[in-house]
């Protein structure tokens, strides 16, 4: 049986660019399908009856919900290129610390910039430099969060560079400024050809947020 493969996914979601870059990484052809999050289809609620969210891999007519962990199957069931996650248990936890890590911190704080005022917004802006210093600090010396090549945590982490140009205009932050190392390192992501490929550029999310808080009375 030729494997399946389908992405329900919206553009703008970091979180689905965290599976199509896996994907692009492993070289897999699949089927994309964007989804319409206002109105959900029949196949988005059939394939993630829980959540009935994005992004949602389905491999051979099953699914696999939630982002982080359609990419450690990728990484799992098309093994022979391009490994995102060490053989060393070790490593592999604590690359799944610092995933888990972007998951409750990058997310909510950046949110936080782009839709609140006044004094939650300085706390975020406070909390999210604080952040990415920390990122700094596990960064090292190292070229990418996997080493000499892209890892779980990059693929995990970079999608929310794309929404930087919101972020900072929005939040009135500087992050170069703050967080030179952290820039570089995305800088040096936006080479590769499947992280490139696969995500939208910093003005397409700026307008895709203008239009967000228009649409909920933030501007």
């Amino acid at each position: 049986m030729a494997d399946e493969a389908i992405l329900l996914d919206y553009w703008a979601s970091p979180f689905g660019m965290r599976v199509r870059i896996a994907l692009a990484e492993k070289g897999i052809k699949h089927e994309y399908k964007e989804e319409d999050l206002r109105n959900k289809s029949p196949l988005l609620l059939q394939m993630n009856p829980v959540h009935k969210k994005i992004p949602v891999l389905i491999h051979n007519g099953k699914s696999i919900c939630e982002s982080l962990i359609a990419v450690q199957y990728i990484d799992e069931v098309w093994n022979e290129k391009s490994p995102l996650l060490l053989s060393d248990p070790y490593q592999r936890s604590q690359a799944r610390f610092w995933a888990d890590y972007v998951d409750k911190k990058i997310y909510e704080v950046g949110k936080n910039l782009w839709t609140k005022k006044g004094e939650e917004q300085e706390a975020a802006k406070k909390e999210f430099v604080e952040a990415h210093k920390l990122l700094e600090q596990e960064l090292g010396d190292k070229t990418y969060f996997g080493g000499d090549k892209i890892g779980f945590v990059d693929v995990a982490l970079i999608p929310f560079y794309t929404w930087f140009k919101g972020y900072e205009t929005f939040g009135n932050i500087n992050v170069e400024k703050e967080c030179p190392k952290f820039i570089a390192w995305a800088k040096r992501c936006m080479q590769v050809e499947s992280i490139s490929k696969s995500v939208p550029d910093q003005d397409k999310v700026y307008g895709f947020m203008v239009e967000i808080r228009k649409r909920f009375g933030l501007e």
